[in-house]
């Protein structure tokens, strides 16, 4: 062999060498593959709920979105996740009248519980600005006055970690992260958040027995307000909480103020611009309400003492109120 042969020979050599040794230094990033297995949602005795045909729900998206919800790099400070406003032991609710955000500023309107959504079917808020439940996921994280991020931003963060790469791709044959995936997996895991098991459930299915004052209670709850015969009247709160859910899936007002002080918000109206909805709200369910004070949109009553007095007694009349004074006490 010739000396130039042989340089030549050995510097491709060391070419490769070098070239495998850069490789093994850089190995391609593996991910593991999509997991569609179903998610088994437990919904006792309740009606199937019509999910969204276009995001099923898996045990892998449901995961990744419960993984999104109490991930405190979605806020602009890295302080605060969905779950600050949303505490599981509230009913995923906020015992503050209006939730804090990092800017340390006061919300518009309480928070409202999150549970059962899956049959909720009339968009979701206090008002139905979010039509779907993957709507509402992103606007509390670009809210000033809650996470105050931008998707951009979050995005960014989370693509930094292999977990959520990782978890991505698990759950949607991906490793990108996006927006909009974050918001089906969120969706996901607000959907998989069912009450079924109350008291009041074991009691329909005759497992316990209701005591004398709980069965009163119920009696005036589902029987119809009479003022001509007082004596079987009742309280006529099943119209706008019955069912097996203990809502009516509508917008109402329910006589909080007088037509001059619907000025401070007018609920539904902003969003449909339809004068008749002026100062309706979302009539939410009553399940877990012992333990998601306070009440109403604004979170002016602190008990259900006062709930009742309001309804009892203190029923504003304004042009698109949907209750009048039971005077019933």
């Amino acid at each position: 062999m010739s000396k130039i042969n042989y340089l030549t020979l050995l510097f491709c050599s060391i070419l490769l060498v070098v070239a495998c040794n850069k490789d093994d230094d850089n190995p391609p990033e593996i991910f593991p593959p999509i997991d569609e297995t179903a998610y088994q949602l437990s919904i006792g005795d309740f009606p199937q709920p019509d999910l969204p045909a276009d995001n099923p729900l898996t045990v892998q998206g449901v995961h990744l979105g419960k993984m999104l919800f109490y991930e405190q790099k979605l806020s602009k400070d890295g302080t605060q996740s969905c779950a600050s406003c949303h505490r599981q032991l509230d009913g995923f609710s906020d015992t503050l009248k209006f939730s804090i955000g990092v800017e340390k500023l006061p919300g518009k309107r309480q928070a409202m519980p999150i549970f059962n959504m899956a049959w909720h079917s009339n968009e979701f808020f206090w008002d139905g600005r979010a039509n779907l439940l993957r709507d509402q996921a992103l606007m509390p994280i670009q809210d000033p006055l809650e996470m105050n991020e931008t998707l951009e931003n979050v995005v960014a963060k989370l693509s930094d970690e292999k977990t959520y790469r990782d978890q991505f791709s698990r759950a949607f044959g991906s490793p990108e992260v996006t927006s909009e995936k974050m918001a089906l997996a969120m969706e996901q895991f607000m959907l998989s958040i069912v009450s079924h098991d109350s008291k009041y459930d074991q009691f329909l299915a005759g497992e316990v027995e209701l005591t004398e004052s709980e069965q009163r209670g119920k009696e005036l709850f589902e029987t119809e307000y009479n003022p001509f015969f007082p004596q079987f009247s009742g309280a006529d709160c099943a119209h706008c909480h019955g069912g097996i859910n203990f809502e009516n899936d509508q917008y109402m007002n329910n006589g909080l103020d007088m037509d001059a002080d619907l000025a401070n918000d007018i609920g539904r109206e902003e969003v449909t611009k339809d004068a008749a909805d002026k100062g309706k709200f979302k009539v939410p369910s009553l399940r877990n309400v012992a333990v998601t004070p306070p009440y109403m949109h604004d979170g002016r009553f602190k008990t259900l003492e006062e709930v009742i007095d309001h309804y009892n007694e203190g029923i504003q009349e304004s042009a698109t109120a949907d209750v009048t004074v039971l005077n019933s006490a």
